[in-house]
């Protein structure tokens, strides 16, 4: 479980192709010290959940599903790609974001950038089926960090990214065309599970 208060701002190191489908990859995470980092510990990448199978001098090494390569944007991650990094949520960890599992629901893309006085606007273009879960003032999870929905548009939302975001996360790398992971807000999923049931 992650806050989508993103730490760092890691870089690929390598990507490692492995015949039957799947990859792994180095990943260097600047700020955050490779010795708070156990093999084993979840860790946010962008958005998704991975887990570390070694330390490194400089960081971590983890392996990414042909799942996780086909649904989310690490398919297209290539050496020198900046990454958003969290390492998982503790009992005595600040909740400054909202819950974020790490479970991309699935993959944006940003249809327009503006600037809006010292902050940037953000338009995304989700998928329909995704759509039911964004609500205007809700949480949404964008490569990791964790954002407050400005307003929604059928399968159409937009969200302002203050300076410090603008600095501290790969999100101001965005421009039109960028494609993003894409987390909608859990509370949603599980109402509409728990209504679903009550009609049945």
């Amino acid at each position: 479980m992650f806050t989508g208060i993103v730490q760092a701002v890691g870089l690929i190191e390598e990507r490692m192709e492995h015949p039957c489908g799947d990859a792994s990859l180095l990943v260097d995470t600047t700020t955050i010290s490779p010795a708070d980092i156990a093999v084993g510990d979840s860790i946010c990448v962008s958005g998704a959940c991975l887990t570390a199978v070694e330390v490194t001098p400089n960081g971590f090494r983890t392996d990414v599903s042909a799942e996780s390569l086909a649904r989310t944007t690490l398919g297209t991650l290539e050496p020198r790609s900046r990454v958003n990094l969290e390492t998982a949520l503790t009992p005595h960890t600040r909740l400054g974001g909202h819950l974020v599992s790490g479970h991309v629901d699935g993959v944006g893309q940003v249809n327009a950038r503006w600037d809006d006085a010292r902050s940037v606007r953000l338009e995304f273009a989700v998928p329909a089926a995704l759509a039911r879960y964004i609500a205007e003032k809700g949480s949404v999870c964008i490569d990791g960090t964790s954002l407050t929905v400005n307003g929604v548009d059928g399968a159409v939302f937009d969200v302002n990214i203050v300076p410090h975001t603008l600095q501290a996360t790969t999100l101001g790398d965005l421009g039109p065309g960028s494609a993003v992971n894409i987390e909608v807000d859990q509370i949603a999923r599980y109402v509409e599970r728990l209504l679903a049931w009550r009609k049945t």
